[in-house]
């Protein structure tokens, strides 16, 4: 039984690099190194921390792609600071929060019984609410409004993990 947790642990960090790494590949590719090994001198180089809009102009709602906005984004880096814009609950609008996940397996499944909310109703209005990556780990964001509806079938979730500023090839 303990060996089998070990192993799903080993695999989560296995699919988290390869995630990283196909990521960055992708990156690469689109600039126009089509080597596959990351070398290019200055691609993705920023001089600090970069606040962020989550979704750009579409901000935090119901149906857009937060994957793959993450995916196009990229990469993330530490002391980046992602800023969550939404309106505020009313007649004509859905309430949106910002969940924080602890690991992948209740992210996958959108189990917000293993995740904090960092954002809730309101927080999200005028310039949004900001958080903060301060670490080189993985961060599962989510919305967790409707039981978990928004997060499964509104695609209102994405995950990222910051590089360290100024890694140079």
């Amino acid at each position: 039984m303990m060996g089998s947790h070990y192993f799903a642990q080993a695999l989560a960090m296995v699919l988290i690099a390869s995630m990283l790494a196909v990521g960055l590949a992708n990156k690469d590719w689109q600039q126009g190194n089509y080597t596959g090994w990351g070398f290019n001198h200055g691609l993705n180089e920023t001089k600090g921390p970069n606040k962020i809009t989550v979704g750009g102009s579409e901000n935090w709602h119901y149906g857009f792609n937060y994957k793959q906005w993450a995916f196009q984004n990229g990469p993330f880096y530490i002391k980046d600071t992602l800023v969550f814009k939404y309106d505020p609950p009313n007649d004509t609008t859905r309430p949106h929060s910002v969940y924080l996940f602890q690991n992948p397996w209740s992210f996958m499944n959108c189990d917000l019984s293993q995740a904090r909310m960092v954002g809730n109703q309101t927080q999200g209005r005028g310039e949004g609410f900001e958080f903060v990556l301060k670490k080189w780990k993985p961060y599962y964001f989510a919305c967790g409004e409707h039981d978990g509806h928004h997060c499964n079938e509104g695609l209102m979730r994405f995950m990222v993990f910051p590089m360290y500023r100024g890694w140079h090839y």
